[in-house]
């Protein structure tokens, strides 16, 4: 019998002891220094908001684990012996009374690094005061809830999908938020500029002091080692009893850096989630690929590639070796009430993408948009950003994978549609405003609303 040991109970390790444990006898270890427990953090700004409570986070019951013969170990890891596949531990305090490591600590035949990611700092004057931090786990929860009673006047530092759900739990509480994004206007990074002006003027509207063009340049001390306020780098002072800082997140690898693990801005893996060192896997938001999957990037923090790469991991351990193949890409948001689904690819700005033309459509309501990426040459549809009006993955990966033009994506649009019933659709106009600014089409709607239209079609 193999001894497993995984590091890290997010969503990528737990995905693997699961999947391992369905068709095998082995040991089980999993170890994490944060919770004793696998949770959502998807959720975490549902607590703060008093919509959820942690229990309510947790999607097995607590007693799933012993029942499945997965250890838990809540304990912080030292040091990894490669050589010998040990690992010296620090245990934590535990509330559960669960099983901590001895002195001599804890064995492995197989070792998967699922240790995820951190906030990013960077090294900013008072960056280290109290009431400044990133919201990336339960301990980070549990230190918000502590800065933020009673206090007025918050900062969200960073214009990225933290720093919104940041500015959303500030205002449950009646805290006035100034929200600093360095780009001229939300996420456009990585949303094109319509959608990004979009967005910024839904946050508005939602009482966010947004400041475009504008960045951290130190944050102040009011004297007892907790923020008072944050200057800007045009020299502006800002009241602040709490910063939020969200600029994005990096593999949590230090305590990795120097051994023989290869390294890189993550651990290095191979298409099978190997590292360079034998029975070690790493896989989550660690992990850098040495060869992305094409259209992919080498780090991709999301929350459904880390299941995937769990579920891919086993069965290579399992015997069965198995490449990571995440499919078409897609990933989803919400700005307040407005949510926001991307499939495909669908770049921020096409200078880089020159084979591809864009169709953006835009409500008079100015809450609601698609925007279709095609090809210039054959008209294939290769990505979608949609905002306000929700659709169906299933629909758009069929599309997209069987090579559909954008001319039949617009025929059949209402197929991908999944707002709920009585929602007012807008395939039509779409069309329409795409036939009157494409001269010499004359599309028109060939489809009813609804994924059972799509199936009868796949079916016929």
């Amino acid at each position: 019998m193999r001894h497993i040991v995984i590091l890290g109970n997010g969503i990528s390790g737990i995905t693997a002891a699961r999947e391992i444990r369905k068709h095998s006898d082995d040991q089980i270890t999993v170890i994490s220094s944060e919770t004793d427990h696998f949770y959502s953090r998807t959720a975490l700004m549902y607590i703060y908001m008093g919509h959820l409570e942690y229990h309510h986070t947790k999607p097995y019951e607590d007693g799933f684990w012993k029942k499945n013969r997965i250890e838990l170990v809540r304990a912080e890891v030292k040091s990894i012996d490669f050589d010998q596949k040990h690992l010296t531990l620090n245990p934590s305090v535990t509330e559960e009374g669960l099983s901590a490591p001895n002195a001599a600590g804890i064995s492995y035949d197989i070792l998967i690094l699922a240790v995820g990611s951190k906030p990013n700092f960077f090294g900013w004057s008072g960056q280290t005061l109290a009431g400044v931090q990133g919201l990336y786990g339960i301990p980070d929860l549990e230190r918000m809830e502590a800065s933020t009673k009673g206090i007025k006047q918050a900062v969200v530092v960073g214009g990225g999908l933290i720093g919104i759900e940041l500015c959303e739990m500030l205002l449950s509480r009646g805290i006035h938020v100034t929200f600093l994004v360095r780009e001229k206007s939300f996420w456009n990074s990585v949303l094109p500029d319509e959608e990004s002006a979009l967005a910024s003027r839904h946050i508005r509207e939602h009482h966010v002091d947004l400041r475009i063009r504008t960045e951290l340049k130190e944050l102040l001390d009011d004297g007892s080692g907790r923020v008072r306020a944050i200057v800007t780098t045009a020299d502006e002072e800002i009241p602040a009893q709490f910063v939020g800082i969200a600029v994005g997140v990096s593999p949590n690898i230090n305590f990795l850096k120097d051994t023989p693990l290869e390294t890189d801005r993550g651990i290095l893996v191979n298409e099978y989630l190997e590292t360079n060192l034998p029975d070690v896997y790493a896989i989550g938001d660690c992990v850098q690929h040495r060869t992305p999957p094409t259209g992919r990037k080498p780090l991709e923090q999301i929350w459904y590639t880390g299941r995937i790469m769990g579920e891919i991991v086993a069965q290579t351990i399992l015997g069965n070796r198995t490449t990571y193949q995440p499919g078409v890409f897609f990933n989803s948001a919400k700005f307040f009430n407005i949510e926001y689904q991307t499939y495909g690819l669908a770049p921020a700005h096409l200078r880089d993408h020159s084979h591809l033309r864009t169709f953006y459509w835009e409500h008079a309501d100015g809450r609601k948009a698609m925007r279709f990426y095609y090809k210039a040459d054959d008209q294939v549809i290769v990505g979608v950003n949609t905002v306000g009006i929700r659709q169906r993955q299933e629909v758009w990966t069929r599309w997209i994978t069987d090579r559909r033009t954008i001319q039949y994506v617009l025929e059949h649009l209402p197929q991908a549609n999944f707002d709920p019933e009585f929602y007012k659709q807008h395939e039509a106009e779409i069309l329409t405003n795409f036939n009157a600014t494409n001269p010499g089409n004359t599309i028109r709607l060939k489809a009813k609303k609804g994924l059972f239209s799509w199936l009868s079609e796949q079916i016929s």
